[in-house]
């Protein structure tokens, strides 16, 4: 079977195109050109110039063909701009989420259809199989369950990097058609892998920056997109005493504790934005914290909707284990989230990822 495998350059999608290989498959690499102000002196940098000549490297030591594909004008439209408007308007956006939506799929289904590749596969740990809730029975690659013809997304087994979080947002399509090679694995059994290969990418830490932001600051990069970001504003309190002056909507985020530029004697955190007053507000970590918020733009993996009151589990931050929560239907095709226990600062804008067990059953964006 021919695949074609999402290289970065880093040891993730390294051993991805590694092990598909030593499967037996005919393994293709393809790095993206994201970003015309890429950082070429900084490595860890995801589809930086270094690292995309990295993955060519690692192509020809693992004997496979590697193509480039310049993605720059869907990537500023999707990304970028969405990124720097959302901010602006005091949403917090995840630009991981918008480029898996908008971009590396479909470039990568795209780039199969070109080539004749039967699959695509990326570095992500997360796994999919397409057979009901409980069977746990794994599927081939390109296999469909003949039972409720879904392909379900679900956890990678390493707790500690699981991604399925970012990936909520694959179509059925995405999802028939692409494998995840280390779902399976553990981060140090990936490490290990490379190092015994000698592949160059083994040793590289993990990147910790938005591709397109580099090692600067994303308000420093917001303010040069859109210098308008920069309106002043007040600071006030949950009982709408002014207590300082922001610098920007676009700077602040919900939770924040630091650098909201007020003298008090007890700590405070933005609790909310108020776009249209221009206004940021700031209260105790209780007022931070909330039961129950809305979330719009769902996708649904597991199911088709819900019409009635459902319990789940579900995350509104990558990094947080998830809560038990009810999902309530709502008009206009979203959803109340009711957490049976409040929880830290749900922030407009990121999202928030439903579960059954290890499965994902879908998610959106928080309202």
């Amino acid at each position: 079977m021919k695949v074609l495998v999402a290289m970065s350059g880093g040891v993730d999608s390294s051993v991805a195109a590694y092990l598909l290989k030593e499967q037996g498959h005919e393994v293709i690499g393809l790095s993206f050109e994201l970003w015309d102000q890429r950082d070429t002196k900084n490595p860890n940098i995801c589809c930086s110039l270094e690292t995309i000549q990295i993955a060519r490297d690692v192509a020809e030591k693992l004997g496979i063909k590697h193509y480039t594909t310049d993605v720059r004008d869907s990537f500023y439209r999707d990304v970028i701009e969405e990124f720097c408007s959302l901010y602006i308007s005091g949403v917090t956006p995840n630009p991981c989420i918008l480029c898996n939506k908008f971009i590396k799929f479909k470039a990568l289904l795209n780039k199969a259809a070109e080539t004749g590749a039967d699959l695509v596969a990326t570095g992500h740990y997360a796994r999919i199989d397409p057979v009901p809730f409980g069977t746990g029975q794994a599927r081939e690659p390109g296999e469909q369950s003949t039972d409720n013809k879904r392909f379900l997304l679900k956890k990678g087994v390493d707790p500690k990097k699981d991604q399925s979080y970012v990936l909520y947002v694959m179509t059925q399509e995405e999802l028939s058609k692409t494998v995840f090679p280390l779902g399976e694995l553990k981060k140090d059994e990936t490490r290990n892998i490379a190092a015994k290969l000698g592949l160059a990418s083994a040793l590289r830490p993990e990147s910790q920056e938005i591709c397109f932001v580099g090692d600067g600051n994303y308000t420093d990069f917001v303010r040069d997109f859109a210098p308008e970001a920069l309106q002043r504003g007040p600071v006030v309190d949950t009982q709408g005493k002014v207590v300082g002056e922001h610098k920007g909507i676009a700077f602040y985020t919900i939770g924040q504790r630091k650098r909201l530029g007020i003298q008090t004697l007890k700590p405070h955190y933005v609790v909310d934005i108020n776009r249209q007053k221009n206004m940021v507000i700031v209260g105790s970590r209780a007022e931070a914290e909330k039961k129950s918020f809305i979330v719009k733009e769902l996708n649904w993996i597991s199911m088709d909707a819900i019409s009635k009151p459902f319990k789940a589990r579900a995350k509104i931050r990558s990094t947080m284990k998830e809560q038990s929560a009810t999902l309530i239907h709502e008009e206009n095709q979203k959803v109340r989230v009711e957490f049976d226990e409040p929880q830290w600062a749900p922030t407009p804008g990121q999202s928030a990822v439903f579960y059954d067990k290890d499965v994902v059953i879908g998610g959106g964006i928080i309202e």
